[in-house]
């Protein structure tokens, strides 16, 4: 991690975990594009794709309680979108093949702008269920599902029912105002990210958090074993995610779980060999595109095994 770290290819928070105990935890670099403040375990990083977890486990929360259907149209609950809501599927959203186009990112600035664009799509890309289409408009869609049935905004949802149960009580989602211990994304360049758009749903947290999300998440605390099988299904192309980003199991066991996430500047890796007992997080604020590289090199040396060395 030290080598990472001098060689620039690593600002961040690092946590291994090895057999229910944190045997690793470490800082290196900065916490924003000024380089004066040291990074410590205390600061919240942007998870990224990561965040989607959270969308996909409250929906199956829900239908735990009886409230929804994973073959439900969209069309149940938000009655006023267009047509097409009646093809796609809660379970497409999910596995993000709903044919839906992606954000029109170039009029958007809150959630009122997402839910009208959603409003003005014609058609689909593609009939539901039949192609793959990783975009963005698939979790806004899953938020605004939530926010009916629960009645609630989902940021407060994701408050009450997962983040508060689950002391991670460091985990802020966007928008939020005087977060404390914020890191701020920056570039190689030393120029810092852009200000975020007040749209609900980015989750900044830390290395500690993210392990008890991990943790819980595989224990069957936040959701049942049967409802993490149905979020670890995914489209049948090689390059396809799943709600869980790429999961495997064995007999519906969760064998093992992987999920990178990028937003701006930060970058962010969820690792865990559920079998063996191991899990590594990786959370960066400034983009080098090395993260997975570091994890299967900390892998190795858990197992004993020679492992490449990092390269910038």
């Amino acid at each position: 991690m030290k080598s990472a770290n001098e060689m620039g290819i690593f600002n961040g928070n690092v946590l291994v975990s090895q057999n229910d105990k944190v045997i690793y935890k470490a800082s290196f670099g900065f916490s924003d594009a000024s380089k004066t403040t040291p990074l410590t375990d205390e600061y919240k990083f942007h998870l990224g794709s990561i965040t989607k977890e959270f969308s996909a486990v409250a929906l199956l929360q829900l239908e735990e309680q009886g409230k929804l259907k994973l073959s439900d149209p969209v069309s149940r609950f938000i009655p006023e979108l267009p047509g097409w809501a009646h093809e796609v599927a809660i379970k497409d959203l999910l596995q993000y093949t709903s044919g839906i186009p992606n954000v029109n990112w170039k009029k958007i600035q809150n959630d009122k702008d997402i839910f009208n664009d959603l409003l003005l799509i014609d058609q689909l890309s593609f009939k539901p269920g039949t192609d793959y289409d990783y975009n963005n408009n698939n979790l806004f869609l899953r938020q605004f599902i939530i926010e009916r049935i629960a009645g609630i905004p989902f940021k407060t949802y994701a408050e009450k029912f997962i983040f508060q149960p689950l002391k991670m009580n460091s985990t802020l989602m966007t928008p939020f105002e005087n977060g404390k211990n914020i890191a701020r994304g920056f570039n190689n360049q030393a120029v810092p990210d852009r200000a975020e758009l007040p749209i609900t749903g980015g989750t900044y947290t830390t290395s500690l958090d993210l392990l008890k999300w991990a943790n819980s998440l595989h224990s069957g605390k936040v959701i049942s074993k049967n409802s993490l099988y149905e979020l670890g299904q995914r489209f049948h192309i090689s390059e396809s995610q799943s709600a869980l980003g790429n999961a495997r199991f064995d007999n519906k066991n969760l064998k093992e779980h992987s999920h990178d996430g990028r937003a701006g500047s930060f970058e962010a890796l969820l690792f865990s060999d559920v079998e063996n007992k191991i899990t590594v997080i990786l959370l960066s604020n400034n983009y080098n595109g090395k993260l997975s590289d570091i994890s299967e090199a900390i892998q190795a040396i858990l197992k004993n095994s020679p492992f490449k060395k990092l390269q910038k």
